[in-house]
């Protein structure tokens, strides 16, 4: 359980990008928690991603604000670089991946314990798995792989969300309003993943706030970060 309810929702939302601070004001505003995945060796960079065909700012925060930005919510590795781990020998994954989290920890002034898989397409694999299972801190890891599932699952180093909002409103909606409605005695979870510059793209930010209400406010659901709930007791 969690915090005493059966029922959890959280976020996780990936590069530590200038539209967090937005995100985390919608998320504030209807009590929701989320986890940030954040590579330490790109804070403070500029840059532009073009996503279906559209260019978006894809600038990162500055190091030195960190720590209030997103206070009150959880910061998680993302490896330093952004990489792709499985194109990596065995000991350059363990350094992206614990290099991150102890500079993110230091950022922080807790220590890191969470992580989000880096890339799209296959972004791990068993060997990067045991790499941070043996050789790193790390507790949880979330894949990108969706499953629409709200059930608990048992590895927590290939943990697998519910939906990612991009390219998924529709399904995301509609696991929303199931999972409110859910009558459960058993450990539910509904994981929504994504990056908060997707938003830019198609201006659909009154869209996620439309999801945010829709999810917020219920006295049978706990909202916590990835930490709070993935690792509850």
């Amino acid at each position: 359980m969690f915090n005493g309810k059966f029922k959890a929702v959280t976020f996780s939302y990936d590069d530590g990008v200038t539209q967090d601070i937005r995100l985390i004001d919608l998320f504030n505003k209807y009590g929701l928690k989320a986890t940030f995945n954040i590579n330490s060796g790109c804070l403070g960079k500029t840059g532009e991603l073009v996503r279906e065909t559209y260019r978006v700012n894809h600038t990162k925060n500055d190091p030195e604000d960190v720590a209030k930005i997103y206070s009150g919510h959880e910061i998680a590795a993302h490896t330093l670089t952004h990489p792709s781990l499985p194109s990596l020998s065995d000991e350059d994954v363990i350094n992206q991946v614990e290099k991150d989290r102890l500079a993110l920890s230091e950022l922080a002034g807790y220590e890191v314990v969470g992580m989000a898989y880096p890339g799209g397409g296959v972004n791990h694999d068993d060997r990067v798995v045991r790499l941070v299972r043996e050789h790193t801190k790390i507790k949880y890891a979330r894949t990108i792989i969706s499953n629409h599932s709200f059930d608990i699952q048992e590895d927590l180093l290939r943990f697998k969300p519910t939906v990612y909002h991009n390219g998924e409103w529709d399904k995301m909606f509609e696991l929303g309003e199931q999972f409110v409605k859910l009558k459960e005695d058993k450990p539910q979870i509904l994981y929504v993943w994504g990056h908060a510059y997707e938003f830019d793209i198609n201006d659909t930010w009154d869209r996620m706030e439309e999801f945010c209400k829709l999810v917020s406010g219920h006295d049978d659901i706990f909202y916590g970060t990835n930490k709070e709930i993935l690792l509850s007791k």
